[in-house]
């Protein structure tokens, strides 16, 4: 419906670090079940963009909404309460390397889901293991996976909690390419089949291509350029051409 409410909804969102003013104006909307790609060279302030989308990073000026709700007027237990619906893959993974794979799942949903059963847990762990194909590294430690299973158990943690948003921050980074192109196609596969919103955040042009239908380009702090990998690639703007090179 186009009068729907968009799921994420930022109006020209300002952040500065010291002098460093990184977002000057930053506006952009997604809608239900959409998945927005973010391009931008290093420093143009992409991961900033989804870390102020969370509160992690608390914005100088300007309007974050998600799920209809301004998250800069929320207190504290307002916004943990608004983050359970909301995953977000780092770019590391960031398992925590003293526990396995299934100790690491089960540290996540208990901290999401208060009073769950252990045979709630075994069947989501599984279940979220299935989703990425590493139901047999369940019991392995993080440092005896490989980078791309590192990403795809970081995926399965994410997918554990069910949520409505997820946010990928350079999900293929440090990988072949392809493994990197499976992520990718990992990523498309789940948003389909649990019709999640996302937004990418990328250099990696192949994988802004293969899952998703927007991409927008930061620039100087600000949206330079917004279109389909098509359009964007026949782009009259030497700069935007570059990305596709």
């Amino acid at each position: 419906m186009k009068n729907a409410i968009p799921v994420i909804d930022i109006s020209n969102i300002h952040k500065a670090f010291g002098e460093n003013e990184v977002l000057k104006g930053v506006t952009l909307s997604v809608a239900n079940g959409e998945t927005l790609v973010i391009l931008g060279r290093s420093g143009s302030g992409k991961s900033v963009t989804i870390k102020c989308l969370v509160g992690l990073v608390p914005v100088d000026k300007g309007v974050v909404k998600v799920f209809g709700t301004d998250i800069i007027k929320l207190n504290n237990r307002e916004l943990n309460k608004l983050r359970v619906r909301i995953g977000f893959m780092f770019q590391n993974g960031a398992l925590y390397d003293s526990m396995s794979v299934r100790q690491n799942l089960t540290f996540t949903l208990k901290h999401h889901t208060k009073d769950i059963s252990k045979e709630a847990i075994e069947i989501q762990i599984n279940e979220a293991l299935e989703n990425v194909g590493l139901i047999q590294a369940i019991d392995k430690m993080p440092a005896e996976l490989s980078g791309g299973m590192r990403k795809r158990i970081g995926m399965a943690r994410t997918l554990i909690i069910r949520p409505e948003i997820i946010l990928y921050d350079e999900p293929t980074s440090g990988l072949d390419t392809i493994t990197a192109r499976e992520i990718s196609e990992l990523m498309l596969s789940i948003q389909k089949k649990y019709k999640t919103t996302s937004i990418v955040i990328t250099h990696d042009i192949d994988c802004a291509k293969l899952t998703g239908k927007r991409i927008m380009i930061l620039k100087d702090g600000v949206i330079h350029a917004e279109g389909t990998y098509a359009g964007l690639k026949k782009s009259k703007d030497e700069w935007v051409r570059s990305f596709f090179i």
